[in-house]
């Protein structure tokens, strides 16, 4: 996976994208975090609160994978020790790659950083094992006020009723298109209300008209969080039932949501899934082959400064029987088990604030969870209109995700490319999709 770089990849927001397979790690730790959960469960020690005198003195760990954004987390630092001046705070520093590794590891043996980050698919591993605080002590007393971030992301952080990480970050999904192209093929820009239909045919429209230059209009793919996902919530479906001990592939709705990539291949619009398999969608719209690559706004660092930047503008997701788009974002967790518990919440209150999250995002590290706090990130590519990615947070929906995400996740992968290239049927392979993603999920309850 590529190195995070700088405003609005979010926290490695690539690495996000493909937290689907990153997410493995977890299938190791089930059994390790099991067998040495506390007594008190998922809701046990750690949900108390109580605000840190400023004269309280401690060294803590905060444990991160993103060297990109330790600059931004040490300004945010030298703020915190303005009022906490005796609370020295160790970054940690550990590469996407092993950071999960080491933390199962460090969970395992109750030795977890005080503080860390987390992510969508791996969150209620920790929490259900009672490894994490929930921040209901901070919440109650008016430190961390939720309501200042997306539900979406309050949702996805939240395990049996109660809430356990502060999103720090978010990212979401439109349709990066490359106004040359179009205009390369004589195909006028649709209009930014468009529908499934309008992006299906405008797609096949264009790769008829693009064919000499082995161009293409759209482009399929795999991975869930930019494609398919996001149709089966559009199309009125879902992922995971509500609470997420069933799988919901076998509805009429969530196949529609996955027909919708089918039709794209077959009618032209899309390279096949062999294609996108050998070349990825966002390299064939880096290459200047693809007219609309749907996308996340990480995306956008990898188009400032090339040269295509000024010919790129981002529409939101096409309307399918609703609007809907797909929310990820990494939160800061405290260890139920820290030594430092005081200190800990304080850095996790101090992080959580309006100043650390505009500091943030003014120095391009990320896209601020904080509601208000994301001007940076539209100012990067002014006529662009990134814009589009912030204002999806009002119909988005949260990454599905389980105790173990990993272990359906591969299942995906391994059965959805023969319904996308067509050599099965869409409701044949959701129906055997349901049955065994229902017999992983079993295993988690």
């Amino acid at each position: 996976m590529p190195a995070h770089t700088p405003a609005g990849a979010t926290g490695g927001g690539r690495r996000r994208r493909r937290l689907l397979l990153g997410a493995v790690a977890a299938l190791g730790a089930a059994a390790l975090l099991a067998g040495c959960s506390t007594s008190s469960g998922a809701t046990g020690s750690g949900s108390s609160y109580e605000k840190a005198a400023k004269d309280t003195k401690a060294t803590i760990d905060y444990a991160v994978w993103d060297e990109n954004q330790v600059a931004a987390i040490k300004a945010n630092l030298k703020g915190f020790n303005e009022e906490y001046p005796d609370i020295k705070v160790n970054v940690d520093v550990t590469p996407f790659a092993s950071y999960w590794t080491k933390l199962q590891t460090q969970g395992s043996s109750n030795t977890l950083p005080d503080v860390f980050w987390m992510n969508g698919p791996n969150f209620q591993l920790y929490a259900a094992n009672g490894k994490i605080a929930p921040i209901t002590g901070e919440v109650k007393s008016g430190a961390i006020t939720p309501s200042n971030y997306s539900s979406a992301l309050n949702d996805l952080y939240t395990y049996d009723g109660t809430q356990y990480g502060v999103p720090k970050d978010f990212d979401t999904i439109g349709v990066w298109v490359n106004k040359a192209l179009f205009e390369q093929a004589g195909v006028p820009l649709p209009a930014k209300d468009w529908t499934w239909d309008d992006f299906q045919k405008t797609g096949a429209e264009l790769s008829q008209k693009l064919k000499a230059q082995g161009a293409y209009g759209a482009a399929a793919g795999m991975d869930g969080q930019t494609t398919y996902y996001d149709t089966i919530f559009q199309a009125g479906g879902s992922v995971l039932n509500k609470d997420r001990t069933k799988s919901e592939y076998d509805t009429a709705a969530s196949e529609a949501g996955l027909q919708f990539w089918t039709d794209l291949i077959t009618s032209g619009a899309s390279p096949s899934i062999k294609q996108l398999t050998d070349t990825t969608a966002d390299q064939w719209f880096t290459s200047g082959k693809l007219a609309m690559y749907q996308g996340g706004s990480w995306f956008r660092s990898a188009l400032t400064g090339t040269a295509m930047e000024k010919d790129v503008v981002v529409y939101p997701l096409p309307k399918g029987k609703e609007q809907a788009t797909v929310i990820h974002g990494v939160s800061n967790v405290v260890s139920a088990n820290s030594p430092h518990k005081a200190a800990a919440q304080a850095l996790q209150v101090y992080l959580a604030s309006k100043a650390a999250q505009q500091q943030q995002g003014d120095m391009g590290a990320i896209i601020p969870a904080y509601t208000g706090t994301q001007d940076a990130f539209t100012k990067t590519m002014p006529d662009a209109d990134l814009q589009v990615f912030l204002d999806a947070v009002d119909y988005a929906k949260p990454l599905p995700v389980s105790k173990n995400t990993a272990a359906w996740n591969t299942l995906e992968t391994n059965l959805l490319p023969s319904a996308f290239d067509g050599s099965k049927p869409v409701d044949e392979v959701a129906k055997d999709l349901a049955q065994k993603m229902d017999a992983a999920l079993a295993k988690e309850q």
